[in-house]
């Protein structure tokens, strides 16, 4: 394939998710959702900075004013870099103390959309949420198990959003004026052999590249017709979820996953937790910053 690994990036997650692009800074960011690590990699000098937030840290969005926005548990927060403040903005579940916050993307009129899980994966458990400027969670989808990876077309017309154990990328109707969204079909589903879809993003062609867990690779999926196009394959089992960034928004930034690795796993695939840049053919979008 024409997509060439630039190189990788040893940062060991135990559970590297969330990968985000800010171009102001020229910054990509990720999280370790299990060690609350918060991670801030500078591309142009390569100095990779690390945060450490004592509970499950499973987003980072940009929000404005040069502020970052966390989800800490189950708790939404803005956080500046600069003096470490951290200052509450909202929560979900607060009943549901086994529930953490999952994966969570901005949509283009920058509402914040963010999903749910059981620690235990219980069916059925958690659910996606809207949060705009009001900074109340609106429920958008119940009876997930794993939400997870979120994307827009350019359009605005159109959503998709995946429950990883159903491996299916489900598409809906988006109105960008409400941010309401309607089922309209499956747009892919993932076979068998391939592992489980996580994270996602998309394309300028429209195209979604997904990460799979458990199949070693991000896998560039076609929407309109579920065929299967490209794939980045990498030497790690886990892959979690891949952003764009760099000047031209054609470098892909993907991470990783020692969970449910054993020390045999480990030893056979020593990257594992470790971040992987990637130049691709056909670039992406920046990412939409929360007007919160």
């Amino acid at each position: 394939m024409a997509n060439a690994l630039i190189k990788s990036i040893h940062s060991q997650c135990f559970l590297g998710e969330g990968p985000l692009w800010i171009a102001e800074p020229g910054c990509f960011f990720w999280v370790d959702i299990e060690k609350g690590n918060l991670h801030r990699y500078h591309l142009a000098t390569e100095k990779l900075e690390i945060r450490h937030f004592p509970h499950q840290l499973a987003v980072v969005l940009e929000g404005q004013n040069g502020k970052l926005i966390l989800g800490l548990d189950r708790k939404l927060v803005r956080y500046d870099w600069e003096t470490e403040v951290i200052e509450e903005l909202c929560e979900v579940e607060s009943d549901l103390t086994l529930n953490r916050f999952n994966d969570g993307k901005v949509d283009p009129q920058g509402r914040i959309w963010i999903g749910t899980l059981s620690t235990l994966f219980t069916e059925g458990s958690g659910s996606l949420y809207r949060i705009g400027t009001d900074l109340k969670p609106l429920t958008q989808l119940k009876n997930l198990t794993i939400s997870n990876g979120m994307a827009w077309t350019a359009d605005q017309q159109t959503f998709y959003f995946i429950d990883t154990p159903t491996k299916k990328i489900q598409e809906f109707a988006f109105d960008p004026k409400t941010g309401a969204i309607e089922f309209r079909r499956i747009a892919v589903e993932i076979p068998e052999v391939l592992g489980f879809p996580d994270g996602m993003c998309i394309d300028r062609e429209g195209m979604l590249w997904v990460a799979h867990y458990a199949g070693s690779g991000v896998y560039r999926w076609d929407p309109s017709t579920g065929q299967l196009l490209d794939k980045i394959e990498l030497p790690v089992p886990h892959v979690t979820s891949c952003c764009f960034g760099g000047e031209n928004l054609d470098v892909m930034l993907i991470t990783t996953a020692q969970e449910n690795l054993t020390a045999d796993d480990l030893e056979k695939y020593p990257q594992s937790g470790d971040v992987f840049l990637v130049n691709v053919e056909v670039g992406g979008f920046e990412s939409n910053p929360a007007m919160i």
